[in-house]
């Protein structure tokens, strides 16, 4: 697995952004596997732990509640965007930690699926915190990144045999 933030480095290295994290995880399972871990609710709720109240739906609201223990009291509330069969799932939500009042930043999520010789590459991308005032950009950007690190993981652990 390798950290990318800059949309250009693709080996082990990380680049830091103020706007974005992005993380690309090698995965030993086909893209049917992956893609299908990525947009049922069901199985993205196991790995990502949420407990979300239906499936997917393009321009509608996804609503749930994270079951990750320290984060059971956060809600889910995601806008899915975009989903291009086995290729690309992207869904925005309210940055609530921001610590704005009016007019919560939204941060993008795109999930980006590319068959390899070993399996499926996805790229995760989570984007807009340049969105986000300063200092809790920094302190949102370090958070999410290590959140993006156990993800990755979650996920390898569910695809993968």
């Amino acid at each position: 697995m390798s950290a990318r933030s800059d949309g250009q480095k693709r080996d082990n290295s990380e680049t830091r952004s103020t706007d974005r994290i992005e993380k690309v995880v090698e995965l030993k399972a086909p893209v049917a596997r992956v893609w299908r871990a990525v947009t049922d609710h069901v199985e993205f709720g196991t790995w990502f732990r949420v407990a979300l109240d239906g499936p997917f739906r393009v321009g509608e609201l996804s609503t749930g509640q994270i079951t990750y223990p320290g984060y059971e009291h956060v809600r889910w509330e995601a806008i899915v965007e975009r989903m291009e069969p086995q290729r690309l799932f992207v869904f925005s939500w309210p940055c609530h930690e921001a610590g704005v009042d009016d007019d919560v930043p939204k941060i993008q999520v795109t999930f980006e699926l590319e068959a390899t010789d070993g399996g499926t590459r996805l790229t995760i991308t989570e984007s807009g915190f340049d969105a986000v005032p300063n200092p809790k950009r920094l302190e949102l950007l370090r958070q999410n990144t290590e959140g993006w690190d156990i993800q990755a993981r979650h996920i390898a652990a569910h695809v993968e045999p």
